[in-house]
């Protein structure tokens, strides 16, 4: 094969890597908006009365749902929910959730870490789950206050939690919150009713607002963090960059659900469907300090006097795990996003999982997944590598012919063909490896940088952390890096003895020295990725040097 070839493949398969997030991902179109109900209409500084149309026709909420509220008789209270995945906390005030804990996940990889928080900050209705009717929430300025019951508990350990509101504009508000043991799901069933003498028109509103949950950056930088949106069978992610620059988004049909993620934990909402069929509409905006929005709109409807409407979501609240995801159900196992070669990206995450349950490493579990790999295509890339050699040995008579036939470059092409064929070498065969092994590679770059599974997994020595950059302590703090790279050094060097091994093909001279300069950019690449994915790429380096040698002194 070419080395030219070589260098432009690597070239562009690096560009494809780490730059179609930035050049290839389709901003999503803005739908027009939905029909705004009269809800959002009527001014808000007008009194219902005064406005008040015969008595046939429905009244607008939005005056009256903003007058301000009496004074509450007393402080709002905080309702503790615990089970085996999480502690939840939610208020009075507004009904909201203002702590959301993983007991089985960190903030850290410090010892004294303590359990991972969903809920980052928020005030008053900019926290998850603030429901509204009539009223976008954007526009309420006092919270309602509900009396919550008691918290029961049923015979699987899941517990309902019930609370009861009134609103200025005479609806009565029934929340019915149900926390479910098993999984990292809370089903929300709202009911409102109509307690005034009007009929009443509005829409129903839930937000879902909350900050990044992370501080992990670095090596995930390549990889979404946002709001989402699963739109009929399209996954809609969008950049909180573009909200900033060009404002909210909005979308409106099948919402299967909506969501606020980042590469390893995400809060969901997925709503029912209502009984009119009409379609759902997400907006999602970027909010002053970092906060990002996310609400649900149902259609406009009219609750005549004494009738009531009930609303009901599915919400997940937890990892990005696809076992708990998938177990949600909700279609929510789409958040995963494996990008281009998904379809081989499951298998592998599958593959290291069980390989995990036989050995409990997961750094054990990526070799022992390179290893199976290489297994794999070790036939193919044999041939690529023979072929190799054995184009390296006629590089003199190719030589020979360019120079006999430098003027007449028909007969040289055919007599380099006739060189081949009797040599029996494929000029091609060093290349079809490559290829074929692209989509195995993007592959296990995806899983080995966004598996939630490699978060905080320790492998040995001074790797505690799979998902992070490695680095040893050696005294002293060194320069932008803190420690030292050992294992991105060790990749590096293991990529220059392989590329030393590597029959070389080019006719340039410059050209292979270039090549040899790869793996110094190669190792500067990797020094603030993922362990897991430095510890892959070692392994196989190593693999493929081993297989070299057995070429090299098979065909010598």
């Amino acid at each position: 094969m070419d080395t030219r070839n070589v260098f432009v493949a690597i070239i562009l398969s690096m560009f494809i890597l780490f730059g179609y997030q930035y050049l290839f991902v389709s901003h999503q179109p803005q739908p027009p908006a939905p029909v705004t109900p009269a809800a959002e209409v009527a001014p808000s500084g007008e009194a219902v009365k005064a406005a008040s149309p015969p008595p046939a026709e429905p009244v607008s909420v939005a005056a009256a749902a903003n007058q301000p509220a009496p004074s509450p008789a007393r402080p709002a209270r905080e309702i503790k929910v615990e089970n085996d995945h999480y502690v939840a906390k939610v208020s009075e005030a507004g009904g909201l959730i203002t702590s959301f804990r993983l007991k089985n996940y960190r903030e850290s990889n410090k010892p004294d870490s303590p359990d991972k928080e969903l809920i980052q900050e928020g005030a008053g209705r900019d926290l998850p789950l603030f429901f509204s009717w009539g009223t976008d929430p954007a526009r309420v300025t006092t919270l309602p206050l509900y009396e919550a019951g008691e918290p029961s508990r049923d015979s699987s350990g899941s517990v309902t939690l019930n609370m009861t509101g009134k609103l200025p504009a005479g609806l009565v508000v029934t929340r019915k919150l149900t926390f479910n043991a098993e999984h990292y799901l809370l089903d929300l069933s709202i009911e409102v009713a109509n307690t005034s003498d009007s009929a009443l028109q509005g829409s129903p509103y839930l937000s879902l607002v909350n900050h990044p949950f992370s501080p992990e950056g670095k090596n995930t930088r390549f990889l979404f963090n946002g709001p989402a949106i699963l739109l009929g069978d399209k996954l809609n992610e969008v950049k909180v960059k573009d909200l900033e620059k060009e404002g909210p988004k909005t979308f409106q049909g099948d919402i299967a659900w909506s969501a606020i993620e980042d590469t390893y934990f995400m809060m969901a909402v997925s709503p029912a469907a209502n009984e009119s069929g009409s379609p759902v509409s997400v907006r999602v905006a970027a909010e002053e300090g970092g906060g990002i929005s996310n609400v649900l709109t149902g259609p406009a409807e009219v609750i005549a006097p004494g009738s009531t409407r009930h609303y009901k979501y599915t919400i997940y609240f937890g990892p990005k795990k696809m076992a708990e995801l998938n177990a949600a159900d909700h279609e929510f196992n789409r958040a995963i996003n494996f990008g281009w070669f998904g379809f081989v990206a499951k298998p592998v995450l599958v593959l290291l999982n069980l390989l995990y349950g036989l050995v409990g490493n997961y750094g054990v579990a990526i070799i022992l997944v390179t290893v199976l790999i290489k297994l794999f295509f070790w036939p193919i890339s044999h041939k690529g590598m023979k072929s190799m050699k054995g184009m390296q040995k006629i590089q003199p008579k190719l030589a020979q012919l360019r120079e006999k036939y430098k003027d007449d470059k028909e007969r040289m092409a055919q007599e380099q063909m006739r060189l081949y064929q009797t040599y029996k070498i494929n000029p091609l065969g060093g290349c079809l490896p490559m290829v074929l092994q692209i989509p195995v590679f993007f592959a296990l770059y995806r899983v080995l940088m966004q598996a939630i599974e490699l978060r905080h997994a320790p492998f040995m020595l001074w790797i505690t952390d799979l998902s992070a950059p490695e680095r040893l302590n050696v005294g002293f703090q060194i320069p932008y890096l803190g420690g030292l790279p050992l294992l991105t050094i060790l990749m590096g060097g293991s990529m220059f003895l392989q590329q030393k091994m590597t029959p070389t093909t080019a006719a340039n001279p410059e050209m292979a020295k270039m090549m040899m300069f790869m793996p110094v950019i190669f190792t500067f690449l990797f020094i603030n990725f993922a362990s897991g994915l430095v510890l892959y790429f070692f392994v196989n380096n190593l693999l493929q040097m081993a297989q070299q040698h057995f070429i090299n002194r098979a065909q010598d």
